[in-house]
């Protein structure tokens, strides 16, 4: 559950669908880490743990702040979770689509009947033009001029055929994501291709 600025984990399981779609508030404390799976993968609860504190000390205010973006040219769209994960989908989707968590985890108790949770989700799919390429925080870094860049490689292949309705343009040669930032400066931006929001000061390069 979110309470305002503070993550209580009331589940089990896999949670990077909870937090890669996170509310705006800062996170202040996370409840119940050590029940749920290590949150990077190819780490245990501990060092996942510390690798997300690593983005906290660069920038603990934009820590999992969600940011959605638009690519027209390939019809993709990009939801960022700062400091934790990125996601590429090959179709443009609302941000009332994005923002709601994929149902990764379960509920604490199956006690209860439905709904199991206090907010929206999304359910696990093999559509390829609903399901995300999945890339995780690899590093982080402070640069000159106040700018912080974060660095997202993939998780592994999405093993799915291109989005046909998107005309087709994979995103599986992607492997890396870097997000560049000014460190907590929220204004008004305009992304090229992408539209004008009220949200952090971003900018997306993506390599084979």
């Amino acid at each position: 559950m979110i309470y305002g600025a503070l993550l209580q984990i009331d589940l089990h399981g896999d949670i990077s669908g909870l937090l890669s779609a996170h509310h705006q508030s800062p996170v202040l404390s996370l409840h119940h880490i050590d029940v749920v799976d290590p949150i990077f993968p190819s780490m245990n609860r501990s060092a996942s743990v510390n690798h997300l504190m690593e983005a906290a000390k660069v920038d603990h205010s934009r820590l999992l702040e969600q940011t959605i973006c638009y690519q027209r040219k390939n019809n993709w769209s990009f939801s960022t979770s700062w400091g934790y994960s990125a996601h590429i989908y090959e179709n443009i989707h609302p941000r009332s689509f994005l923002l709601r968590p994929i149902e990764t985890f379960r509920p604490w108790l199956r006690i209860f009947k439905p709904p199991f949770y206090m907010f929206n989700t999304r359910s696990l799919t093999n559509d390829p033009c609903d399901a995300p390429h999945e890339f995780f925080m690899e590093s982080v870094e402070k640069t000159r001029g106040n700018q912080v860049v974060t660095t997202y490689t993939r998780k592994s292949p999405r093993n799915l055929p291109p989005c046909s309705s998107s005309g087709n343009h994979s995103a599986n040669y992607i492997s890396k994501i870097q997000v560049f930032s000014s460190a907590t400066t929220l204004k008004k931006v305009s992304f090229p291709s992408f539209p004008s929001r009220q949200e952090s000061n971003i900018v997306v390069r993506l390599s084979s």
